[in-house]
């Protein structure tokens, strides 16, 4: 199936986000660290032309250590300052306005020589939807003032929050654009849940998980669903196999597909199969 996911609202949003960069100074771009590129919005590069850049690796505790570096790497070399980061434990978090000020060190310098003083550097934080964007605002910020959910579409009014008297983040709902340039890029969003589970065919997307795995590293595989499972079958039969071992089952006593692809889905979410990078740059 094709993968797309472009609701009124996100229109709207990106018109204000247009209208917002004015007043910016620093562009903070949060992606997830599976799919660092497909989780990037296109429409980001352009409205941040002449602006500082940060790129935030969030989730990089559900990624591969060594393909987060080389990801790292990528973004450095393209002139970005680039943060690894699990939003949800602020220890990795601990050097954001450190790292906010040496983005914008130039701009602070200027401010200093008009003798404009405590004028805070001003941030615009975007992300798609379900990458951790407003889990990361309340870390930095010691506090919950922007909503959090674990899927899309949570965030949608505009909202400010400051950073003691230096820094001040505008939060911003999460966007995708309206077409993606290939089907890789939109499995891959459908994978991590930043498009709405309810339009989607949950079964066929666990068999996807599952084939990846698969190819990839069966071993966690079997880590996970028990030793004695047959990783050389294709995934629907796979699929079968997990459900009849973990007694989900329909009423009639037949394995319940969508329930046991529902699960597979989470846990593969949340982390639980295996640490995995499902894109390198």
């Amino acid at each position: 199936m094709a993968y797309q996911y472009f609701p009124g609202h996100m229109t709207k949003a990106l018109r204000s986000m247009k209208e917002d960069i004015k007043l910016i100074d620093l562009v903070i771009e949060v992606v997830d660290a599976r799919i660092p590129q497909s989780s990037r919005n296109p429409e980001v590069d352009a409205l941040s032309t002449g602006k500082k850049r940060i790129i935030v690796l969030n989730k990089s505790d559900l990624s591969d250590p060594s393909v987060n570096k080389l990801w790292a790497e990528h973004f450095r070399q393209n002139g970005m300052i680039v943060i690894e980061a699990d939003s949800k434990k602020p220890a990795t978090l601990k050097n954001f306005e450190e790292t906010v000020n040496t983005a914008c060190v130039e701009k602070i310098e200027r401010d200093r020589k008009r003798g404009i003083k405590n004028r805070p550097v001003r941030c615009m934080v975007i992300g798609i939807p379900n990458v951790g964007k407003s889990t990361f605002i309340n870390t930095v910020s010691k506090k919950s003032g922007a909503k959090t959910g674990n899927k899309p579409g949570v965030t949608r009014g505009k909202q400010w929050i400051a950073l003691g008297k230096t820094i001040e983040l505008l939060d911003t709902p999460g966007i995708l654009w309206p077409k993606f340039e290939d089907e890789k890029t939109g499995l891959n969003l459908a994978l991590i849940g930043s498009m709405n589970d309810e339009i989607l065919d949950i079964s066929e997307l666990c068999c996807k998980v599952l084939e990846f795995f698969k190819n990839e590293n069966p071993s966690l595989l079997k880590q996970r669903y028990g030793d004695d499972l047959d990783t050389e079958l294709d995934p629907p039969a796979m699929l079968i196999k997990i459900a009849s071992k973990r007694n989900v089952i329909t009423k009639g006593n037949e394995p319940d597909i969508n329930r046991m692809s529902s699960i597979i889905m989470e846990e593969f979410r949340s982390g639980k199969i295996g640490r995995v990078s499902l894109e390198r740059p």
